[in-house]
């Protein structure tokens, strides 16, 4: 293990490169090859001055270094959106061919959650236990929102529409990377609050958030929904029958993710655009 350590520290502090800001991707691999040694390992006063903890200070030294430059490379993510970036600017920060798919490969763990290099705001109050058929939040994981982003292309005529948006992560990130519109309902105030101060610490105009229940918010301006199963039981199939309504003036996009997506591949109304995948977004149209 020793000299393995030592191999990767000499690779990893010659690498110039790393101190790029946009050597993201590499950098976290990096830190995740060193993460896979104890760095926190203590040492007694009489072996401090071994070769050993010699090299396991320049591990964590370097580890530190890595996080530091991550930190920078952060921070110029939100200044560049906080200024108003073009649309999709995330994605050309995060990978460097700029294309949602290669961001969602690159999505896979959690060591790549850009809703961490985002630093969302999370709730410090308490959340208030919902009604029976509400279901508790979850947050989308990152690659899925892009995912999402990619398979709706959202243009400044749209409006996305989080049905139960939880802290908002889906209508943040869609506000950042695209041109459309974003609306967040959800019935929780906590969420309402925290969602609400992401998009003013970063300057986001074009992405609301509401607190009410779903139905009882006028859906008139969407286009395209989305449904993490907020809800089951009545509660989705009042949601579900005022879509259809909606659906009756004009096409729109019902997207779903989890349990709640057996039951609106049922409705005779939607027609999935694509087969549908298990552990994917789905994303349905409806038809004339």
């Amino acid at each position: 293990m020793i000299s393995a350590l030592r191999n990767l520290t000499r690779e990893l502090e010659v690498d110039r490169s790393l101190a790029e800001l946009d050597r993201f991707r590499e950098r976290v691999e990096a830190l995740d090859r060193l993460d896979a040694y104890p760095l926190d390992r203590q040492f007694s006063a009489l072996d401090s001055g071994s070769i050993e903890a010699t090299l396991y200070r320049r591990a964590r030294a370097l580890h530190a270094k890595l996080e530091a430059t991550n930190l920078k490379f952060y921070d110029t993510i939100r200044e560049e959106i906080q200024r108003g970036a073009d649309p999709n600017k995330l994605l050309q920060w995060t990978v460097r061919s700029g294309k949602v798919g290669d961001a969602i490969r690159l999505a896979l763990g959690e060591s790549y959650d850009y809703l961490g290099v985002l630093r969302f705001a999370k709730p410090d109050a308490p959340i208030v236990q919902l009604p029976a058929e509400m279901v508790s939040y979850q947050p989308t994981p990152a690659r899925h929102i892009f995912d999402l982003i990619a398979r709706t292309q959202l243009t400044e005529r749209d409006v996305l529409i989080d049905l139960g948006s939880g802290l908002g992560h889906v209508p943040l990130l869609a506000s950042i990377c695209t041109s459309g519109r974003s609306v967040g309902i959800e019935v929780e105030g906590a969420y309402v609050h925290c969602a609400r101060q992401s998009a003013y610490e970063l300057n986001l105009n074009n992405v609301t958030f509401i607190q009410r229940d779903v139905r009882e918010v006028d859906l008139s301006s969407g286009t395209v929904f989305y449904l993490y199963t907020p809800f089951l039981g009545d509660i989705l199939r009042a949601v579900l029958d005022l879509l259809r309504r909606e659906a009756v003036s004009r096409e729109i996009r019902v997207c779903t993710f989890g349990p709640c997506t057996p039951t609106v591949g049922k409705e005779r109304w939607l027609e999935p655009i694509e087969p549908l995948e298990a552990g994917r977004i789905a994303v349905f149209r409806s038809g004339n």
